[in-house]
């Protein structure tokens, strides 16, 4: 209960000061700067006692997000030197993937011998993927329409930074990327899906060596070394408070506060429509009986890791640890989960629906709604080459802008809240695709038996 009282009159208090600090820099009040620099960090010693005392991985990420915000506003120049630490702890993800996604396909392939069953998760993953992100493309488009955002901005006078070649891919070249031509390389250049691919087809192919002799000791290998590198996500966890901290205090030393005041409608308008989304996976969760309480539970780490990081791949890892501790087979989290990173990135798709229709507000340009349903159905496949990486997005907004004839500048005033919106659609996409693993075990009816521990403890409540 003491823990209870700590955290309330903590967050409480840096609600207040914080909302008052705004206020005083938009002029809006005038109160003693310094004042309620001492009563925020006051509120942040109260949940620095509170996190000694719950001894949580989580609650000390939650913690190092919001003391992260207060060193980026505080010391906004200082904040800068922090990148290093953030960039250490995602390559130590990164380093994670490849091996976590290989040992686990290939042990739930060639250790059961269901060929079928890849088959069939395969084609009910595209179709769940298929529907789930078409209904965020049009829930974005919705959204913009309502609001109207972007409606009388203009881009006179703001920073403009170097963008990213506009190439927009075609059929043809998103189905040819999907397959690793060297396997080496896709490592080396984290392409998840071909990953993915290479580990299927090997699954495939040590389920098709017939003497056991020879498939035991590679199936061994698959084994040890998926279990090794979960361990290695948990042994790297540790750092995740200090990467995420300083995450966090770079965004938002390098935005500050008053490029917020223009763009607030273009802001809530996304932040709205992913609310909206999420209801719809709600639905969606409902449906399949998911226990929504442990999922929330078992997604406060990964979501606050893409949060603050904005890369679902940084997530991912502790991701697939959080599904299967929810009975969900570790053969359908890693075939599942690393393809939704190409074709489910739900969050990601409703940005840019919504962010095309901006640019054309921004520039005076009244689309059709017939003209809108091209860009929306436009998106339904160049959205698949959406990498999980930070403002991969960027480059298809860019190539969808210069297909239909939209001027770029106005994208520059997005950019200018880019991280904040990234931190909202990064988190939603690793939702997304978590909740996807378990449709297609539910669809599949695989889930894992319970630990002998709790069925004992199940039949004690009864």
């Amino acid at each position: 209960m003491k823990n209870s009282y700590l955290v309330i009159a903590g967050l409480g208090a840096l609600a207040i000061t914080s909302l008052l600090t705004y206020f005083n820099e938009i002029g809006f009040l005038a109160i003693s700067t310094p004042a309620l620099t001492v009563l925020r960090w006051l509120s942040i010693a109260v949940l620095v006692a509170f996190a000694f005392r719950r001894k949580s991985l989580t609650t000390w990420i939650l913690l190092s997000m919001v003391l992260g915000a207060e060193v980026g506003h505080d010391f906004p120049e200082f904040s800068q030197n922090l990148k290093v630490i953030s960039k250490i702890f995602l390559k130590l993800i990164k380093t994670i993937i490849a091996p976590l996604i290989f040992g686990t396909l290939v042990v739930g392939i060639a250790g059961h011998s269901n060929l079928k069953q890849v088959g069939r998760m395969a084609w009910k993953s595209l179709l769940y993927f298929e529907v789930v992100t078409t209904i965020a493309l049009f829930i974005g488009l919705a959204a913009i329409n309502f609001t109207g955002a972007g409606k009388g901005l203009s881009v006179a006078g703001l920073a403009q930074e170097e963008l990213p070649a506009a190439e927009p891919q075609t059929w043809d070249q998103i189905i040819l990327h999907s397959f690793p031509e060297n396997i080496a390389k896709s490592i080396a250049e984290g392409q998840v899906l071909q990953i993915v691919i290479f580990s299927v087809l090997f699954g495939i192919g040590l389920a098709l060596v017939k003497e056991t002799q020879k498939r035991q000791p590679l199936l061994n290998f698959a084994e040890s070394l998926s279990e090794t590198m979960f361990k290695f996500t948990n042994v790297v966890m540790y750092f995740a408070p200090f990467a995420i901290g300083a995450a966090m205090a770079v965004t938002v030393g390098h935005m500050g506060i008053g490029v917020l005041q223009p763009l607030f409608k273009l802001l809530f308008t996304l932040y709205g429509a992913l609310l909206v989304f999420l209801g719809l996976l709600l639905v969606i969760a409902l449906v399949v009986r998911m226990p929504i309480i442990q999922f929330i539970k078992v997604m406060a780490e990964p979501v606050s890791i893409a949060f603050a990081t904005t890369s679902s791949e940084a997530a991912l890892p502790k991701a697939m640890e959080a599904m299967v501790s929810m009975r969900v087979p570790k053969r359908i989290v890693a075939f599942v989960m690393p393809m939704g990173y190409s074709f489910n990135l739900d969050g990601t798709t409703l940005y840019l629906s919504l962010a095309t229709i901006f640019v054309a507000n921004v520039a005076g340009i009244d689309l059709s709604i017939g003209q809108q349903l091209l860009i929306v159905f436009t998106l339904m496949l160049t959205s698949k080459g959406v990498a999980g990486v930070p403002r991969a997005s960027l480059i298809i907004l860019l190539g969808t802008a210069v297909q239909f004839g939209l001027p770029i500048e106005p994208i520059f005033l997005i950019l200018a809240i880019d991280e904040l919106m990234d931190m909202a659609r990064t988190s939603v996409n690793v939702i997304g695709n978590c909740l996807a693993t378990y449709v297609i075990a539910w669809w599949e009816d695989d889930f894992e038996e319970p630990e002998p521990a709790v069925i004992a403890l199940n039949d004690a409540v009864e």
